[in-house]
């Protein structure tokens, strides 16, 4: 049992027993170490502001992970070195913030580190290919009110084009060395019985922990959570961390199905989940920014249990089961009835969700989803639908559709479904009238998102949609852009 976490910065091996459990990355650089460089914004993982670079040892390899500090506990640090915006010039401003002057990517300077650290992380990404629509990709967790974003991303292809080369890429070596002392899976706990932060390092010691303590707050991306201290002013007195779970963030795929541990990432995990369908990786792609993707994972993003997270709706249209663990019992059951409630699901006290599995599409078998939002990048769904069909023809054999957004918790269109079944899919008109059964589905509400009538109207249109691109209608193009269209314009 390890009483401290341990992190690198400047050199230097930190090691900090004496934290509150729910103190913040930021508030811990700012306000102990003086870096105030690194700026709090929006306080909510949303401006960018406060992003600063993790490096890690993962697979034998140095990553640079961008994060947003405002909402990454300091506990979450453990086994990193911390890069801030301070550390990147060594007598010479490194490359990324020399291209910022150069193409006057700064005015009043607020966002600024923020972009330069995401920039920084893009620098030393293994994509050397570098275009517009990767660095976009890169800075979409980082926003700007003054400069405006061109110079900002000429900068970025101009830095980020060639091979690394800076301070950071000559000591990787040593660096792997250091980190690689942190790659124990021993168990933290730093604090008393009744205020602490814990880090279990495998499965069997978190179902211990957490059968001994159900009352604490499991953390793993704290892309939301980290909304509770930063906006609700909650102070969460036992945190227990899934980062260090020997295991837990493994993704296997049977060749019939993936099987995705409760804290893989979404940035990790979205490679396997686009190979299912490509509508998977544009989801993913607009699923926030890089920063959160960076810690967000696939378990989190369910077991928050929102009306309007990403991955549930597509998850369950696609039939997947997700696993539970409650000390050393495991069940399995479908995803879909996990929700039972606005942010209650089926888990008891004690319990945590362990994977989900996602079966692949079989032969004849078709899906699509679409997130609506009045942003592309860095916005919460209006609706979020997703559409499975199996066909046997022309003839829709089965459907699975889900939406978000439109009732307390992602829910299915059963009633619609079954209007559906048996229709041909070229058939506009009987297609038109079952989807008329997605207002027995759902009574969605009006909030400052979108009102009620366009939610159902957008939904119909949504399904309408799926049908038409799975008929491959001729002359018919719904895509402007993005994977399906450029197939379409392939074909």
């Amino acid at each position: 049992m390890r009483k401290e976490i341990r992190f690198y910065r400047r050199g230097r091996r930190i090691a900090k027993s004496d934290f509150a459990p729910d103190a913040t990355l930021l508030d811990y650089l700012r306000l102990e170490e003086r870096a105030t460089g690194t700026k709090e914004g929006c306080a909510e993982g949303d401006c960018g502001a406060c992003t600063v670079v993790l490096r890690r040892l993962r697979e034998g390899r140095v990553t640079y992970e961008p994060v947003n500090s405002c909402i990454m506990l300091l506990g979450q640090a453990d086994g990193a070195e911390i890069i801030t915006v301070e550390d990147l010039a060594d007598g010479e401003l490194h490359p990324v913030q020399q291209a910022m002057v150069e193409h006057h990517g700064s005015q009043c300077g607020f966002c600024t580190p923020g972009f330069v650290m995401a920039l920084f992380a893009l620098y030393h990404s293994e994509a050397r290919n570098m275009d517009r629509p990767r660095v976009v990709k890169a800075i979409s967790g980082n926003l700007c009110r003054c400069t405006g974003y061109r110079p900002i991303v000429q900068a970025g292809l101009d830095a980020c084009s060639g091979k690394p080369n800076d301070r950071f890429t000559q000591n990787e070596k040593e660096t792997a060395k250091l980190l690689s002392v942190f790659e124990e899976h021993d168990n933290i706990f730093v604090g008393e019985q009744d205020r602490f932060f814990a880090a279990p390092g495998s499965v069997d010691a978190l179902a211990k922990l957490y059968a001994e303590h159900p009352d604490a707050i499991l953390v793993s991306g704290a892309t939301d959570v980290g909304l509770w201290i930063t906006k609700e002013l909650h102070e969460l007195p036992k945190v227990i961390w899934l980062g260090r779970v020997a295991g837990l963030d493994r993704i296997e795929d049977s060749g019939r199905e993936l099987r995705i541990g409760a804290t893989a990432r979404v940035e990790d995990a979205a490679p396997a989940l686009a190979s299912i369908d490509p509508d998977l990786g544009e989801l993913i792609r607009r699923f926030a920014g890089w920063q959160v993707r960076n810690a967000a994972t696939i378990g989190g993003n369910i077991a928050n249990g929102s009306p309007i997270g990403d991955t549930p709706p597509a998850l369950i249209a696609l039939g997947a089961q997700l696993e539970l663990q409650q000390g050393d019992k495991v069940r399995s059951i479908p995803l879909e009835d996990f929700f039972l409630d606005y942010k209650k699901q089926d888990r008891a006290p004690g319990e945590f969700v362990r994977a989900v599995s996602v079966p692949k599409l079989r032969d004849g078998e078709h899906f699509r989803c679409f997130k609506l939002s009045k942003r592309y990048e860095q916005d919460i769904s209006a609706v979020m639908g997703a559409i499975k069909l199996r066909l046997d023809g022309r003839q829709i054999a089965d459907a699975r559709i889900a939406f978000g957004g439109m009732a307390a918790t992602p829910k299915r269109a059963k009633a619609t479904e079954a209007r559906l079944k048996g229709l041909s899919v070229v058939d506009e008109n009987a297609a038109a009238a079952a989807l008329a059964a997605l207002s027995e589905d759902f009574t969605p509400l009006t909030d400052m998102r979108a009102s009620a009538e366009y939610r159902m109207e957008a939904a119909r249109a949504l399904v309408a949609k799926a049908i038409m691109e799975i008929a491959d209608t001729p002359g018919v193009a719904t895509r402007v852009f993005g994977a399906r269209s450029d197939a379409h314009a392939a074909a």
